[in-house]
Formats: structure tokens, C-alpha cells, sequence
């Protein structure tokens, strides 16, 4: 485990961007979990904890973890853009680059109404002068970055939140009791550590994923009939 140090004020600060409080929308997006559900293919707790955990290992949390490291670390504006780019490369489906990019303007547009700091604004700048939206790990990445917030620390907080997220919609979906979703969370401290400790470690090429079923799901609910959440 890493010993790294995080100041107050950085922690502070990333438990609100972090928070289910901060306006990104991310209560609006399923992830594919809603055809999932609508299949039959998660049913109850245990299937929609390993349903989450490997979305975690195989699906986005090995293919936006390395890109957020990288963008954390990412020494220049080319750089930078650069890993942007790739990062819209790794959206399986049309509803998960709008779930990304959609949470990543959202959060570069809020970040920069709420904190005052002259690098993210450059970077933040740099980013939407692509012309098309900010991969939601990508935006992060960069306010972590700039607010000196320790890579590792970033990585658990924003998997956290992910797989927080997708737990809420599934207790919402199945349904299950609030409890349940907690059992979930904590049993998915392993399998978030785990990505983290990955995304510091995969080079950007060797990321990849392994997660077919998740994007099939995510295509078919495109087109499912009624739906309650945009992914």
C-alpha cells in the first residue's frame, strides 16, 4: 500500500469532486447495467457485485485507469492532448463515450466555476480546444494533478465513486435493500485496490479489455424500450 502523504486540503478537496453531490450527472448512467438487469443477466446481490467487480477488472477500470495515471502525469500540453485522443478511442459504444464525455465536461465546466488555479484552467483550456468532449477520466486525471492530489489516492476515491455509482443504479434496478448496496461496496475494496494498483502499472500500450458482455449490454440498451438511465 502506498504511504504517500495527502494534505487536508487536497483530500478535501477531492472527496467533493468525488462526491455523489458534484454536478456531473453520473446518477443518470447505468453503464449497460440497465439491459443487464432487463436480461436477467443481474438479479440480485451477488450477481451485481460481480457484474461491478468485473467491469472494475476487464471492462472500464482497466482501460481508463491507465489513461487517467497517464494524464496525471502527462509532462506537457502534446502529451496531454495526445492521451486525450486515446482515451475516445478505448468508448466501446456510442452510450459510453456520451456517459464519458458528458461526466468530463461537466466536471472540467464545474472544477473551473469553483477553484481558482491558473494550471487547470490552462489545461482545462487545452482540452476543449479538441472541439469534442473531455473523457471523464482524462478530466480528473488533470484537476488531480494540478490540485497535488497523490496519484494512488486519486485512483481509489475515483474507482470509488465509479463503482459506488453503479451500485446505487442496481439497488434502484433489481431492486435491493440499501444495506445490500453497502455489503457491495465494501466487498469491492479488493477488486478497487486491485485497479488501481494496475493503472499505475499498465503502459498505455498495453491497456485493453476483456469485457464483451458489458459492451454487448451497452449496445442493446440503445435500443431497449423503456429505460431509465441514459447508459
Amino acid at each position: 500500500m502506498s504511504t504517500e502523504p495527502i494534505t487536508d486540503e487536497a483530500l478535501y478537496r477531492l472527496m467533493a469532486w468525488l462526491s455523489p453531490g458534484f454536478p456531473v450527472g453520473a446518477y443518470a448512467y447505468s453503464h449497460g447495467l440497465e439491459f443487464a438487469v432487463e436480461d436477467g443477466r443481474v438479479t440480485d446481490e451477488k450477481s451485481l457485485c460481480t457484474w461491478i467487480e468485473g467491469i472494475l477488472s476487464f471492462g472500464a477500470g482497466a482501460t481508463d485507469g491507465p489513461l487517467f495515471a497517464a494524464a496525471w502525469r502527462a509532462n506537457g500540453d502534446a502529451a496531454l492532448l495526445e492521451i486525450a485522443e486515446l482515451a475516445d478511442c478505448y468508448r466501446a459504444t456510442a452510450e459510453m463515450a456520451l456517459e464519458s464525455g458528458a461526466q468530463g465536461d461537466a466536471f472540467l465546466g464545474t472544477v473551473a466555476e469553483t477553484w481558482t488555479s491558473a494550471d487547470f484552467a490552462h489545461h482545462a483550456d487545452i482540452l476543449r480546444g479538441q472541439g469534442r468532449p473531455v473523457a471523464y477520466a482524462i478530466a480528473v486525471g488533470v484537476a488531480a494533478a494540478d490540485a497535488g492530489v497523490p496519484l494512488r489516492a486519486t485512483l481509489i476515491a475515483y474507482f470509488h465513486a465509479f463503482a459506488a455509482n453503479l451500485t446505487s443504479a442496481g439497488v434502484r434496478l433489481i431492486p435491493l435493500g440499501q444495506v445490500a448496496g453497502q455489503r457491495i461496496i465494501e466487498a469491492l475494496r479488493g477488486p478497487v485496490s486491485a485497479a488501481a494498483n494496475a493503472a499505475m502499472q499498465t503502459p498505455l500500450d498495453e491497456i485493453g479489455s476483456a469485457g464483451a458482455l458489458i459492451d454487448w449490454t451497452s449496445i442493446a440498451h440503445e435500443t431497449q424500450y423503456t429505460r431509465l438511465f441514459r447508459s
